[in-house]
C-alpha cells in the first residue's frame, strides 16, 4: 500500500474527530512564520529539522510551507514536504490538495498526480471546486483535454473557475474556436461569468481572428457590467488589435475610466507598429501625465518610433530616462535601444551598448550584425557572426542567417556567403535573394543566373530586384533590361517597374517609347513614387521634394548648391548623369541641385555650425550624381554627411562613402 493510502487508512477517522489542541493554536503563528522563512532561504534538509515541531492538526502551517515552495518555483520541494506531511500522519484538506496537484503538474509527475486524485476522492473532496479545477489543469496539461473534460462533466463542483480552466486549455492547444464555443455554452447554462472568464474567451477570439465572435463576447461583457473592468478592457484592446480593428481598440481605450500600464503599452505598441510614430510618442507623454509609470515593455514598444534620424534626440532622451529612473534594463530593452541607435544613424552608440551587455540573446547578435551591414561595415558584421558561432548556447535562426548573408553581400565576401548559405537547412526565398544580391554585387552575373535557374527563382520579384541592384552597380544595362521586362510581367501594377523601363529608354534616347510608357502608366491609373528627403533641425523636421522652392530659405539653399557645384567643376569633377536603371522618373528631368537630398543637405549646411554632422533621410534610392556630389561636399566643407536611403546609411567623410560606391 502506498504512503497516501496507508495514511488515509490509519488516521482518517481520528483526524476527522479530533479537535485542535490549545497549544497548537497558541503557537500557530510562530510555526507558520518560521516555516515561511525556511522555505524561502534554506535547503530542504534544514527545513525538515523543524517539521516535527508542527502540531499534526495544524494543516494551515503545512499548506503555507507547500505554497512558499510553489511561489519560489520549487515544485519538487513542495512534493517533498507533502510526502513528509503524510509520513507524520497529517491528512490534507481541500487547500492542500490543489497545491499538491499544481506541484505535480509543474514537476511533470502525472503518476503522482493521479495518486493525489485518488486520495481526493477517498477523502470526499472529489467535487470540491478548487480540487476539481486543479484536476482539470493537471489532466489537461499532462494527459489530454478529453480527460480534463471527463473530470469536468463528471463533477458537481463546476463553477466559473473550472469552466474558465477548460476554456484556457482549449486555447493553449491552439483550438480557439472550441474555446469560444465552450464559453458560450457556459453562458447558456447560467454559470457565473467573471472578469477572468471574459478575458480568457476574448483572448480566444483574438487568436481566432474573428471580430464577429469578439463583438459577441464584448456584448456579454457589457451585459455583465464588466466591460470596463481593467482586465476585460485590456483583453478587448488586444483582441481588436489582433483582429485589425484599430478604431474599435481606440474607442475602448478612450472610454476606459481607468487605465493601467498594460492599457497604455498596448496602444503605444499598435501606434508605432502601424507607423503612427508621433501618436505613439504622444501616448507615452499622456501616460506619464496620467501618473502611470512606463515599464520596460512600454519603452520597448515606443523605442522603434525613435529609430529614425529625425527622432534620434528623443531616443537619446528615453535612453537617459531609463538610466536615471532605474527601469529594468533587461535584454529586451537593451535590444530595442541598440536597434533604435542603429536605425537613427548612431552605429557607434549601438556598438557600445552591445559590448557592455552582460547577457546577449540571438536577437542581440542579429541586430548588431545587421546594423554593421547597413552602415557599410560588412566585415565587422561577419566577424561578429563568427564570434557568436563559437557560443553553443546561442541558437542561430533564419533571421541571423539572413543578417550574416546581408553582411557578406555588403562586404562582397562571396566564399563566406556560400559557406553560410550552405549551412542553412532549408533556405527561404529571402536567403536566396540575398545570395543573388551578393553574387550580383560582386559582378558574378553568370553564377547568379545559374543559381536562379537551379533554385527555380525566376518568378520571385524579390530575387529579380536583387539581381537588378547588381546591374545598377556594374552598369549591366542589357541584363538589367531583361530583368525589368520580367518584373513588369510579374508585377504589372507596380509603377516602379515602368519608371525604370522608361529611364532605360530615355538613356538610349528612345523618346517615343518613353512617351508610350507614360501614357500606359496614366491609363492604368498607376502613381509612381515621389522622391522626398528630410532633415531635422531644432526639433522641427524640414521636408523637401524634387525641385522644391517652397521652403522659406530656398534662395540660400540653391545659392549654396550652385557655389559648391561650380567649385566641384573647377576641380575637374564632372556630373555622372546615369539614370538608365534609376527608379525615380522626376529626377531625370530635374537639374542635379534640385534633387531632394541635395536640397536637404544644403539646408543643413547653411543652418548649422561648422563641423556639425548633417543627417538626411531619403525615401528612395540616391542617384549616382548626388552620391558623387555628396562625397565632394563632405570633403570640401570638412564635415561628415550621413544620408539614409532604403538600401543603407551612406556615411560621407573625407571624399569617401561607407558603402564603397556599392549600393
Amino acid at each position: 500500500m502506498d504512503v497516501i493510502s496507508s495514511t488515509i487508512h490509519t488516521h482518517k477517522s481520528n483526524f476527522l474527530k479530533s479537535e485542535t489542541p490549545i497549544t497548537a493554536t497558541r503557537t500557530h503563528y510562530k510555526h507558520t512564520h518560521h516555516l515561511q522563512v525556511c522555505a524561502t532561504r534554506v535547503t530542504p534538509t534544514i527545513t525538515h529539522q523543524v517539521l516535527d515541531e508542527i502540531p499534526h492538526s495544524d494543516t494551515f502551517a503545512w499548506n503555507r510551507l507547500i505554497q512558499n515552495h510553489l511561489s519560489n518555483k520549487q515544485p519538487q520541494h513542495a512534493l517533498s514536504v507533502y510526502h513528509q506531511m503524510l509520513l507524520r500522519g497529517v491528512l490534507p484538506d481541500n487547500h492542500t490538495l490543489p497545491r499538491v496537484l499544481l506541484a505535480s503538474r509543474l514537476w511533470g509527475d502525472f503518476v503522482f498526480g493521479k495518486q493525489v486524485h485518488g486520495q481526493a476522492f477517498k477523502l470526499g473532496f472529489g467535487s470540491d471546486q478548487y480540487v476539481v479545477t486543479a484536476l482539470i489543469d493537471l489532466y489537461g496539461r499532462l494527459d489530454s483535454i478529453d480527460s480534463a473534460k471527463w473530470i469536468f462533466y463528471k463533477s458537481s463542483g463546476r463553477n466559473s473557475v473550472s469552466w474558465t480552466m477548460l476554456v484556457k486549455l482549449y486555447l493553449m492547444q491552439n483550438k480557439p474556436k472550441l474555446a469560444v464555443d465552450l464559453f458560450h455554452q457556459m453562458v447558456e447554462l447560467g454559470a457565473e461569468v467573471d472578469n477572468v472568464a471574459l478575458a480568457t474567451s476574448i483572448g480566444a477570439c483574438g487568436v481566432l481572428g474573428s471580430i464577429q465572435e469578439g463583438r459577441k463576447v464584448h456584448g456579454i461583457a457589457r451585459k455583465c457590467g464588466l466591460e470596463f473592468d481593467v482586465l476585460v478592457s485590456n483583453s478587448l484592446l488586444r483582441m481588436y488589435i489582433d483582429c485589425g480593428s484599430i478604431e474599435d481598440a481606440n474607442e475602448i481605450f478612450y472610454l476606459m475610466p481607468s487605465k493601467d500600464v498594460i492599457s497604455w503599452t498596448e496602444m503605444i505598441g499598435v501606434s508605432v507598429k502601424n507607423g503612427a510614430f508621433n501618436d505613439g510618442l504622444k501616448l507615452l507623454r499622456l501616460m506619464n501625465r496620467d501618473g502611470i509609470k512606463p515599464d520596460a515593455l512600454s519603452f520597448s514598444s515606443v523605442l522603434p518610433a525613435c529609430a529614425r534620424i529625425a527622432a534620434h534626440k528623443l531616443g537619446k532622451e528615453i535612453h537617459g530616462y531609463l538610466l536615471r529612473n532605474g527601469i529594468d534594463f533587461n535584454i529586451m530593452v537593451q535590444n530595442a535601444i541598440m536597434d533604435m541607435y542603429i536605425k537613427s544613424g548612431f552605429i557607434e552608440y549601438a556598438s557600445n551598448i552591445f559590448e557592455t551587455m552582460k547577457e546577449r540573446d540571438v536577437i542581440s547578435w542579429t541586430v548588431m550584425i545587421l546594423g554593421y551591414s547597413i552602415h557599410g561595415q560588412g566585415e565587422l558584421g561577419v566577424n561578429l557572426f563568427r564570434e557568436m558561432d563559437k557560443d553553443s548556447r546561442i541558437g542561430i535562426d533564419q533571421f541571423t542567417y539572413a543578417a550574416v548573408l546581408h553582411t557578406c553581400s555588403t562586404a562582397r565576401m562571396v566564399e563566406k556567403g556560400w559557406f553560410y548559405f550552405n549551412r542553412i537547412g532549408v533556405p527561404k526565398v529571402t536567403h536566396c535573394a540575398l545570395m543573388v544580391s551578393l553574387l550580383a554585387r560582386a559582378g558574378l552575373f553568370d553564377e547568379a543566373r545559374i543559381f536562379i535557374e537551379e533554385h527555380r527563382l525566376e518568378r520571385h520579384p524579390e530575387v529579380l530586384r536583387a539581381l537588378l541592384g547588381g546591374c545598377r552597380i556594374h552598369r549591366q544595362v542589357k541584363i538589367g533590361k531583361r530583368v525589368i521586362d520580367q518584373l513588369s510581367e510579374l508585377e504589372p501594377l507596380n509603377a516602379d517597374n515602368y519608371v525604370i523601363l522608361s529611364n532605360w529608354y530615355a538613356d538610349g534616347a528612345k523618346w517615343d517609347m518613353v512617351d508610350e510608357l507614360r501614357e500606359t502608366i496614366l491609363d492604368m491609373g498607376l502613381k509612381p513614387k515621389k522622391a522626398y528627403s528630410w532633415v531635422e533641425l531644432r526639433n522641427k523636421v524640414h521636408v523637401f521634394g524634387t525641385g522644391d522652392v517652397s521652403h522659406p530659405r530656398s534662395e540660400g539653399i540653391y545659392w549654396e548648391l550652385k557655389y559648391l557645384m561650380k567649385k566641384m567643376e573647377s576641380k575637374g569633377h564632372r556630373r555622372n548623369p546615369d539614370f538608365s536603371l534609376h527608379d525615380v522618373d522626376e529626377e531625370r528631368e530635374c537639374i542635379q541641385i534640385g534633387h531632394s537630398e541635395m536640397l536637404a543637405l544644403s539646408f543643413g549646411l547653411i543652418s548649422t555650425q561648422a563641423k556639425v554632422t548633417i543627417r538626411v533621410t531619403k525615401n528612395l534610392r540616391m542617384c549616382r550624381s548626388c552620391h558623387d556630389f555628396a562625397k565632394f561636399i563632405a570633403k570640401t566643407v570638412e564635415r561628415e554627411v550621413i544620408i539614409k536611403d532604403p538600401n543603407c546609411f551612406h556615411h560621407f567623410k573625407n571624399g569617401f562613402c561607407s558603402c564603397g560606391d556599392f549600393w
